[in-house]
């Protein structure tokens, strides 16, 4: 199974990601938007981050899961390459639990593709086949 492809926008960036289950699915979104900014294969993961986010639905979910690894780009410089998403049902909603891996951006190593300014809910879609799951986002560029 692919682990994610591209989608047509006419101003944006957008993909659909695809995964066995919804964490899944979510790691590759991730791996999607770290691959709009840059060449992945070329982020070694030497640093890891953790990031614990609640929301009421899977689209929240989604949307925070993607605007916490735009942050974390953006306020730290970093680029990412491999993910571990849990997600579980809490009262109330979802909970995910996450490990990411990547390093500081360097130019002499990465070269920047495109800059994403921000997460949108635009096109977001989450759905579920009785054997994968996708989800789908757009952020702006």
């Amino acid at each position: 199974m692919k682990r994610f492809e591209w989608i047509e926008h006419p101003s944006d960036a957008g993909f659909r990601a695809y995964g066995k289950d919804l964490s899944e699915a979510f790691e590759n979104a991730a791996l999607a938007l770290f691959e709009i900014m840059v060449d992945t294969s070329k982020v070694e993961p030497r640093e890891e981050i953790t990031v614990v986010l609640e929301a009421e639905d899977e689209e929240a979910l989604l949307y925070d899961w993607l605007d916490r690894l735009i942050y974390l780009h953006d306020s730290r410089n970093l680029v990412m390459s491999k993910f571990e998403v849990r997600i579980s049902s809490e009262k109330g909603g979802l909970k995910l639990k996450a490990r990411a891996w990547g390093e500081s951006f360097d130019p002499s190593k990465h070269s920047e593709r495109t800059a994403v300014k921000a997460m949108t809910y635009h096109m977001m879609e989450v759905k579920r086949d009785s054997d994968r799951c996708s989800v789908q986002a757009v952020v702006d560029i």
